[in-house]
């Protein structure tokens, strides 16, 4: 994977904080769903405990398995594992963003994060569609030079090549839970995160401010988006990943953590 090495974006703008949003539940309680008008939305309250399947979604797997499990306080959430560099995702298909534009929301708890190979780069959330760039408005990679997991929003397969545009302000944080969201803006190709509602505006990559080749980074017309685990070297530390999503949202605004 290729690296994002320069200092000069590593701007330490505002630092994550975890607010009570993110609970030791992990979700909102019966009805998040209910509540909003969304172009997709799973909150795992209607679905049966163990292996995860769905009329409103489908499963995209290879060494890695997704099930629905109980929570505290009559929650439930969606448990994502995966052996070496395997994948697991849930994939909503025939998605279709009015205007190509979209938010997403989704809270989320890491069991850890790759300590090796150096570079190991991982993927949460990925969109695809009519267009050459694989989206990826939230992964990261480890950083052996700073001995850190870090945030970055990325893209692979197209002209802007193989990124992920890391910074040191984000740190990838291990078993808490965390409410991210991020904005898909057609405009300008402008991809804006938040974690607990709280901007990270330095991992805000356009059209030319992005971590790839000097091209320009243009959107595909989104027809899937998936979420959950992949990892992309052979022979990672530790060898097993799994996490923990609920109250996964797609609407045409922001969606917000309260």
């Amino acid at each position: 994977m290729r690296r994002v090495l320069s200092a000069a974006g590593l701007a330490l703008l505002l630092p994550l904080t975890a607010t009570s949003v993110a609970s030791a539940t992990g979700g909102h309680g019966p009805g998040t769903c209910a509540k909003k008008a969304a172009l997709f939305c799973e909150d795992f309250q209607s679905l049966p405990v163990g292996g995860a399947a769905s009329l409103k979604w489908g499963v995209d797997t290879k060494h890695g398995t997704l099930t629905v499990e109980p929570a505290a306080g009559g929650q439930k959430v969606l448990h994502v594992h995966t052996e070496g560099n395997g994948r697991a995702f849930l994939r909503v298909d025939d998605f279709a963003p009015p205007g190509n534009g979209f938010y997403g929301r989704v809270r989320l708890r890491v069991k850890a994060f790759p300590t090796a190979p150096d570079w190991a780069h991982y993927t949460l959330v990925e969109a695809t569609g009519a267009g050459p760039e694989i989206v990826r408005p939230l992964g990261g990679q480890y950083v052996p030079t700073l001995g850190k997991d870090l945030w970055g929003v990325g893209a692979d397969g197209g002209p802007t090549g193989d990124w992920t545009d890391w910074r040191e302000s984000a740190p990838s944080r291990a078993g808490v839970w965390q409410c991210v969201e991020w904005r898909m803006d057609p405009a300008d190709n402008r991809i804006s995160v938040w974690f607990d509602g709280v901007p990270q505006p330095d991992l805000t990559v356009s059209t030319r401010a992005h971590g790839g080749n000097d091209a320009d980074f243009v959107f595909p017309r989104f027809d899937t988006v998936k979420l959950g685990w992949q990892l992309y070297q052979p022979n990672p530390a530790p060898s097993a990943y799994d996490l923990w999503m609920d109250d996964i949202t797609l609407s045409t605004g922001r969606v917000g953590c309260a």
